[in-house]
């Protein structure tokens, strides 16, 4: 082991955000639940269809190495929803939890504010973005577990549009 590296064993072994590493452990990942109200108008919530699954979901995707879960979280969205998107990092959502391939996997989101305008161009990993309210986005997206997010979090009216 070099100087000033951390050795890691299994479960007790922290990540830096306070995630625990280890073989077992679930796969990272962070999204955001990306909120577009003008004043006066209704909650409208980013939802995205990818390439590769042909699925609608939030946005999303895996953490790097050393990231920080809201930094991957902002990372993602901007990624997914176009790299010129400007979004305002809010509250912590919540987490979903599921399995893929076999291996567990955990996503955090946060809510985000949506700041400015946004045109989506189709991208190699989405190729359509709706803002729907959030009964909407409850019919439309895909996995169960990102419906109930939505459905927990979506009729909170005391969240800043």
């Amino acid at each position: 082991m070099r100087k000033g590296k951390k050795q890691l064993r299994g479960r007790s072994a922290k990540r830096e955000g306070g995630e625990t590493a280890g073989i077992a452990g679930p796969e990272l990942a962070a999204g955001g639940l990306v909120w577009d109200a003008a004043s006066g108008q209704v909650r409208r919530l980013a939802v995205i269809r990818r390439r590769q699954y042909d699925d609608w979901t939030l946005p999303k995707g895996r953490q790097e190495p050393g990231e920080k879960l809201d930094r991957t979280a902002v990372r993602e969205v901007s990624e997914e929803l176009g790299g010129a998107i400007q979004v305002k990092l809010g509250s912590f959502a919540g987490k979903t939890r599921y399995t893929k391939k076999g291996r567990p996997k955990e996503v955090s989101f946060w809510h985000m504010h949506l700041a400015g305008t946004h045109t989506f161009t189709p991208n190699p990993e989405v190729k359509e973005v709706r803002w729907v309210t959030p009964g909407e986005a409850i019919q439309l997206l895909s996995h169960d577990s990102e419906r109930r997010l939505v459905r927990e979090v979506g009729a909170d009216t005391s969240l800043p549009p």
